[in-house]
């Protein structure tokens, strides 16, 4: 199987799983919507986005879906199931639709805009952003206080899910550090290389640089 990526946050989510896995796949840095490329991406994600598991005369896409897979393939609880996999994916759910959907919307606004020259910054979306980020991780907080993981007594799919947009809080600008046991949760996730550096080794062209406001 290959799991082709590119370094925006789900694809880079997808490949921290991967290898936190040691999955038995072979990366490809891909660029669906470059020039000559959308039909043979098409065949195998419609949306023309990333990541994309292909495997032998099939595709799996969207990062939830591959990390079950990988999961599964790997007989990990990484994906918890049992007992623990409806608090997982409450987690899961949660997070998609307020804290990594605040983190997502700053981000945008922050970063992918500037770095694809896609307009300027709205400073009206950034605030809705942070106000919603702010609610969410009073939350979040509130949570792993009493916890160290998400789920369980170590790190999970829902632990990563839920980080989905922090390794790129250096252009998101999020204050993470109003938050001290989610601050906590973050350098841990950092001490996992897997997660830290999931490119490493691997042909991976750097992101664009964040251009003007």
């Amino acid at each position: 199987m290959k799991l082709l990526f590119s370094r925006n946050p789900n694809p880079r989510l997808a490949v921290a799983v991967a290898r936190t896995l040691k999955a038995n796949v072979e990366f490809e840095f891909a660029s669906p919507m470059a020039p000559g490329e959308v039909e043979r991406y098409r065949r195998l994600n419609p949306n023309l986005s990333l990541p994309i598991l292909a495997g032998s005369g099939n595709s799996l896409w969207e990062a939830d879906a591959i990390a079950c897979r990988l999961s599964r393939d790997a007989h990990s609880d990484f994906w918890r199931t049992g007992d623990d996999e409806p608090e997982m994916i409450r987690w899961l759910s949660w997070g998609k639709e307020n804290f990594v959907r605040a983190c997502d919307t700053v981000h945008f606004e922050r970063g992918t805009k500037q770095r694809y020259g896609l307009g300027p910054i709205d400073q009206e979306k950034i605030e809705e952003g942070l106000g919603q980020f702010r609610i969410a991780a009073a939350i979040l907080e509130a949570e792993l206080f009493k916890r160290q993981w998400l789920v369980g007594t170590s790190v999970s799919y829902a632990d990563f899910r839920m980080a989905t947009f922090l390794p790129f809080n250096d252009v998101a600008g999020l204050p993470l550090y109003d938050y001290p046991s989610v601050a906590r949760w973050c350098r841990q996730l950092e001490e996992i290389d897997a997660w830290r550096d999931p490119f490493k080794g691997l042909d991976a062209p750097e992101l664009p640089p964040i251009g003007p406001a």
